[in-house]
């Protein structure tokens, strides 16, 4: 359990599992949105991206966070486990609809300073058509994974518990 990739649609859960696993473990945490995002939301060049990305999966321990899909030709081979919370799309509405009512007008810890919390109909959107665009996408990733990478589908938070429990106990046990 050297490194773990956290997959999902927004408002699934990652960063908070990720966040947990890391303490849970004692790995580092990487939140690609806290990477990702410069102030006031400003999003870097792809090709700088990609170099940012490859710097942090370069880590020997990690817990990553995020999907990101155009880089998951450098994290999927890094990573040792592959956790992608596949939630019912609403849950994951209604998630980012408390995170929004919660930290609304204040930037997040595992975002970048200077992205304040807002409500963005745009956002709730694509989160509504994750499902249809992405999904697919991400079965077929993981049915191409080489032997040897554990996958974790998670669909409810009962699942993320017992699996947060299982890597707690494998971990005493090694």
């Amino acid at each position: 359990m050297q490194r773990i990739l956290v997959i999902g649609s927004p408002g699934s859960g990652k960063s908070t599992l990720a966040k947990r696993l890391s303490r849970r473990l004692g790995l580092p945490l990487i939140n690609l949105d806290r990477e990702y995002f410069g102030p006031a939301w400003t999003e870097p060049k792809r090709p700088i991206w990609r170099e940012r990305v490859a710097r942090l999966v370069a880590g020997q321990h990690w817990v990553m966070d995020g999907n990101y899909r155009s880089t998951f030709d450098l994290r999927v081979p890094r990573a040792t486990v592959i956790v992608w919370l596949d939630l019912p799309r609403w849950r994951c509405l209604v998630n980012v609809t408390w995170r929004v009512l919660r930290s609304y007008g204040r930037a997040r810890p595992d975002m970048a300073p200077g992205c304040v919390e807002r409500f963005n109909m745009a956002f709730m959107r694509w989160i509504w058509n994750y499902p249809r665009r992405s999904r697919a996408q991400t079965i077929l990733m993981l049915q191409r994974l080489p032997r040897g990478q554990q996958v974790f589908i998670l669909r409810s938070w009962a699942e993320i518990a017992a699996l947060e429990n299982q890597l707690a106990l494998d971990r005493e046990a090694a």
